[in-house]
């Protein structure tokens, strides 16, 4: 049996580090209930202004919660989103932060991936977000090879690189839990990158099928696999070539994760990983908005800023 007392209480106490005179909201459908509950029964016993909502899981990707949902979490000092479909890349969740919100948002959240993300060391988490960062928040470009194919280069210079330690004490602030990985926005970037990890709708990829997105001046422009192709070209269908995008580049810390399990929340956190995602990048330091945040989990990448070797943490 799962036990969810103590990743909840990680979530609450470490991670979010709720007090007594502040209120919290957690926000779930029916998809992560059982994560919602536990974080709320966690929320209540360190302050009398704890609410949970439930509503109805949409069928999109950043598909925005009802307006009451919306309006409650702006109005809170801490808000938990355990929801089938990420809040993460809402204006709702732009909303909450910009009104001074702390926002922990959990997509997709199962009940084992809570017990094993949260149940890491979060300060040895954050000091390796501090080890990574320090070697590439500088650097013009970053270049990632693999022996299954992959090499991109790609333009950083004007972005920011954030870390996300799950740990969020600051007003406005927001993390992903479960947490552990340095990211950042490229402004352009140039290559060939090769999913043999995790990534939708597949879920773990088979070794022996991997899915190669090749990119042209920021933008995907070739797609190996059919069932990500589709789902690219259907974001498209209302967001042009936004969908297209070079979002992301993020490079794992959580040393909590010892395997891949097929859940991109969690296998993207995983330390020595490398992940990047196509669509929307607003939320993330970016200027472009898409019904899509497509990441693509990479196993055992070297990773070079500005021609120096990054030493990665170990991990899978």
């Amino acid at each position: 049996m799962t036990d969810l007392r103590r990743p909840a209480e990680t979530a609450v106490e470490k991670c979010l580090g709720l007090e007594s005179a502040e209120s919290c909201l957690v926000v779930t459908d029916e998809v992560c209930q059982s994560v919602g509950e536990a974080l709320y029964e966690v929320a209540r016993e360190t302050t009398d202004d704890a609410a949970i909502v439930r509503y109805r899981s949409g069928d999109q990707f950043s598909e925005e919660p009802p307006t009451p949902v919306t309006a409650a979490m702006r109005n809170a000092d801490v808000v938990f989103a355990p929801t089938a479909n990420s809040l993460s890349h809402t204006q709702a969740r732009s909303a909450a932060t910009d009104a001074g919100a702390r926002v922990a948002t959990l997509p997709a959240i199962t009940e084992t991936v809570f017990e094993t993300g949260l149940n890491a060391d979060y300060d040895r988490i954050a000091d390796t977000c501090e080890d990574i960062f320090s070697q590439v928040a500088d650097a013009e470009e970053i270049r990632v090879v693999t022996d299954r194919g992959t090499d991109i280069t790609l333009e950083c210079g004007a972005a920011d690189w954030y870390q996300d330690t799950g740990i969020v004490h600051e007003p406005g602030k927001m993390t992903n839990l479960p947490a552990g990985e340095v990211f950042t926005s490229p402004t352009s970037g140039d290559g060939i990158f090769v999913v043999d990890g995790t990534m939708r709708p597949h879920g773990l990829l088979d070794d022996t099928d991997p899915i190669e997105i090749d990119v042209e001046a920021g933008q995907v422009t070739a797609i190996s696999d059919p069932a990500v192709r589709e789902e690219i070209e259907s974001a498209a269908e209302a967001a042009g070539d936004a969908a297209y995008n070079l979002a992301e580049l993020g490079i794992g810390t959580n040393t909590g994760v010892t395997e891949l399990v097929g859940s991109v929340l969690l296998d993207e956190k995983a330390a020595g990983t490398v992940h990047i995602a196509v669509g929307d990048d607003h939320a993330i330091g970016g200027d472009t908005e898409a019904p899509i945040h497509l990441d693509g989990v990479i196993r055992d990448p070297t990773v070079y800023a500005d021609g120096d070797e990054v030493k990665l943490p170990s991990g899978i």
